[in-house]
């Protein structure tokens, strides 16, 4: 089963194409990467996914659900990370994530699993605008998880951390694969290709390459998946 299926999705701002008939296909379960320099169009695409904009032409399904006609649907089924940290300041780690479960009516959600799984028990009484930068993300990524979301959307998870902090939390993205269907958007190859089943390589809002890490270095006919990368991003076509 396909938990995501974008096809021919374009999403225009004025007279910028800012996603350009985007299609793929992500089976339920794995873990996809958007790669892109800034301006690609992957948070535009993440927030379509997300049913929070509405696409100009094509079509998303999220389960099986359609973000502009079900988006109620595609809310209940989804959790979002968003690339700017989004916790209640003046809440403790607790009870943002209190918060959000009252708010998807997940009166079961198991707090104190998601608390230990994050690491975040030695902060869980501290109002998140007291916390490090690494700490409001584990937390943004909890409040995430907290309701058992089957599709999960990660923009720039680790954007800011320090080194220890980063691979603490890849680890962590790691163990979600299977359990939930991952979204991820990043500026780190790496990440990409630690973390991903597949990867999608945008440029200019176009998809440009999709597939797995040897798969793109071999439609690309590069040596390396960097080099892949800079000549995708770039914009080049593969030949």
């Amino acid at each position: 089963m396909y938990a995501i299926e974008l096809d021919k999705v374009t999403k225009k701002y004025k007279d910028v194409t800012a996603v350009d008939s985007l299609s793929f296909k992500v089976e339920k379960g794995k873990c996809v990467s958007i790669l892109g320099v800034n301006g690609a169009g992957k948070t535009t695409s993440i927030k379509m996914m997300c049913g929070i904009i509405k696409p100009d032409s094509g079509s998303i399904r999220v389960m099986g659900y359609d973000t502009v006609n079900e988006r109620n649907k595609v809310g209940s089924v989804i959790g979002v990370s968003p690339q700017e940290t989004a916790v209640a300041q003046n809440l403790t780690v607790r009870e943002n994530l209190e918060f959000i479960a009252g708010i998807y009516n997940k009166k079961d959600a198991d707090i104190n699993s998601v608390i230990e799984k994050l690491g975040l028990g030695e902060v869980e009484k501290k109002r998140a605008g007291k916390l490090s930068g690494g700490y409001q993300r584990r937390l943004s990524i909890a409040m995430a998880i907290v309701t058992e979301p089957e599709v999960l959307f990660l923009d720039e998870p680790t954007l800011g951390l320090d080194v220890i902090a980063r691979r603490e939390l890849l680890r962590f993205i790691e163990k979600l694969k299977g359990r939930h269907t991952v979204v991820l958007t990043t500026h780190y190859l790496e990440e990409a290709s630690i973390l991903s089943d597949v990867t999608a390589v945008m440029a200019k809002g176009r998809l440009k390459a999709f597939g797995t890490t040897d798969e793109i270095i071999k439609m690309s006919g590069k040596e390396t998946f960097e080099e892949a990368f800079i000549a995708l991003a770039g914009g080049e076509d593969l030949k």
